[in-house]
C-alpha cells in the first residue's frame, strides 16, 4: 500500500494493535477526518489530548514520514471515495453536480480560512506594505497569476510594486532588497525549493518578508510574518481550484487594509486612475424596462 492509499481503513484495521496514546490520535482523526486535514499538529495533538510527538510518531508507523505528508495521504483518501467526505468532481457528475460542488467547496474554504487567520497578524502585514518602500510579489506554478493579481491590485496605490514569477529573476530581485522593502511570498504548499531560497535571500538582504502559505511548512522559517492558509487541496494530484479563491480574497483584504491607511484624501487619486480608463469602454445602455407588447 503506497501512502495516498486509503489511510482511512488503514487506521482503522490498526485500531486494535496501537499503543493507547496512539490510539486516541487514531479515533480524534477517524472523529472527524476534514478538520485534521486542516489542522496544525498542535491542534491535532490537544484534541486527542497527547503530545506532538505522540502524533508524529502515530503518522511515522503509518506512512514513514511525518505529519505532513500524513495530511497529505488523508486528503487524498478522502478525494478517493471514502464515505467521509467527498466534494470533490467524479467522472459521472453532471455539469450542475460539479458547478455545484466546486462553488460549495470554494466557499467552505473561505469560511475556513476566515477562521483562522488572525487579525494581529493581517494588521501588521497591512502596516509594512502602508509604509514600505517599495513592494515585491513572487510566486511560481498556480501562484504566479496570484502574484500578478496582486500587483494590480496595489500599484493603484501609488507606490512602487512589481510582481515576479521566474525563478531566477525572483533571486535576483530579493538579493537587491533593502531594509525598507516588503517582500510577499505566496506559495500553496510553502515546499517549493526556489520561493524557501528566495524568502532567505530576501531577508538576509533586510527586507521584510511577509509569507502566504500552509502554516506548516519549510517556508515559514525564513519569513517575518506568515498570514496561513491551511492546505486544502493535494496539489500533488490536483490543480489547486477553491484554494486559489482564498488567495485572492486574502490579497483583495490587504490590498483594502492599505488604502485605508493612506486615508481619504486618496480618493482623488483613484478617481483620475479610474477616469484616465474612461473613454476606452462603451457607454452602458440603460435596459428599456417597459414592456414591449408588439
Amino acid at each position: 500500500m503506497n501512502k495516498h492509499e486509503d489511510i482511512i481503513r488503514k487506521i482503522q484495521e490498526r485500531l486494535s494493535t496501537l499503543s493507547k496514546s496512539e490510539r486516541k490520535v487514531a479515533e480524534a482523526i477517524l472523529a472527524d477526518p476534514k478538520t485534521t486535514i486542516h489542522s496544525s499538529i498542535a491542534k491535532l495533538a490537544a484534541r486527542a489530548e497527547v503530545s506532538e510527538p505522540t502524533v508524529n510518531r502515530f503518522c511515522r508507523s503509518l506512512i514513514g514520514s511525518g505529519f505532513p505528508d500524513f495530511k497529505v495521504s488523508l486528503a487524498q483518501s478522502l478525494a478517493t471515495g471514502t464515505p467521509y467526505v467527498n466534494l470533490n468532481v467524479e467522472p459521472d457528475d453532471a455539469p450542475g453536480a460539479v458547478t455545484s460542488k466546486i462553488f460549495e467547496a470554494a466557499k467552505n474554504n473561505l469560511t475556513r480560512a476566515q477562521e483562522i487567520l488572525p487579525e494581529s497578524l493581517i494588521s501588521r502585514a497591512v502596516d509594512v506594505l502602508a509604509q514600505a518602500r517599495r513592494i515585491e510579489f513572487y510566486g511560481l506554478g498556480a501562484s504566479g497569476p496570484v502574484a500578478k493579481d496582486a500587483h494590480h491590485k496595489f500599484f493603484r496605490l501609488n507606490m512602487p510594486v512589481v510582481a515576479y514569477t521566474d525563478i531566477l529573476v525572483q533571486r535576483m530581485a530579493a538579493a537587491g532588497t533593502h531594509p525598507g522593502d516588503a517582500v510577499v511570498i505566496i506559495s500553496y504548499t510553502g515546499r517549493t525549493l526556489p520561493l524557501i531560497e528566495t524568502a532567505r535571500v530576501a531577508r538576509e538582504a533586510g527586507a521584510t518578508v511577509i509569507g502566504i502559505t500552509n502554516p506548516d511548512s519549510p517556508l515559514t522559517e525564513h519569513c517575518s510574518i506568515v498570514l496561513p492558509i491551511e492546505e486544502t487541496e493535494d496539489t500533488d494530484i490536483y490543480t489547486p481550484m477553491s484554494s486559489r479563491i482564498v488567495y485572492l480574497t486574502l490579497i483583495d483584504a490587504l490590498a483594502t487594509g492599505v488604502l485605508l491607511k493612506r486615508g481619504p484624501e486618496f480618493n482623488a487619486h483613484l478617481r483620475k486612475l479610474k477616469l484616465s480608463v474612461q473613454d476606452t469602454r462603451l457607454p452602458k445602455v440603460e435596459k428599456n424596462k417597459s414592456t414591449n407588447l408588439q
